[in-house]
């Protein structure tokens, strides 16, 4: 076949300049899996060492340690051991005290129980800040 006076070459042309170019069949190399009754190889299931993320864990320690600081001064406050003009205004002190407490401990309790190697909690529950 003839494209613009230019001759093309056919497929088998073109496979045989391949395989030529060191592209045979025989070249590749190829290699059967350990065949066993279920198909099933021990590699596969092969964990990585867990990679511990310091950085979450510093800021749920930070949050643990912020947030236990609020409760204790917002019950402190509420409770008259220390006086103030406007007790009402204490309540939003214990308030942001949970918000800021719970999510570090929750993050803590992971933390430990990963460490600890407990079943069903790892470091990848806790979530990393792409170091």
């Amino acid at each position: 076949m003839t494209i613009g006076g230019v001759k093309a070459p056919t497929m088998k042309a073109a496979r045989s300049s391949m395989l030529g170019a060191g592209m045979s069949n025989s070249s590749l190399k190829y290699s059967r899996l350990a065949t066993d009754e279920d198909g099933y190889i021990d590699l596969q299931f092969k964990k990585s060492p867990p990679k511990v993320p310091y950085k979450a864990i510093a800021l749920a320690i930070f949050l643990f340690l912020i947030g236990s600081l609020l409760i204790i001064l917002g019950a402190l406050l509420l409770s008259g051991v220390i006086e103030v003009e406007h007790p009402d205004r204490t309540i939003p002190v214990i308030i942001i005290g949970l918000l800021v407490f719970l999510p570090g401990f929750y993050h803590l309790r992971i933390a430990y129980y990963a460490a600890k190697g407990y079943r069903g909690y790892s470091y990848d529950d806790i979530p990393d800040f792409g170091d």
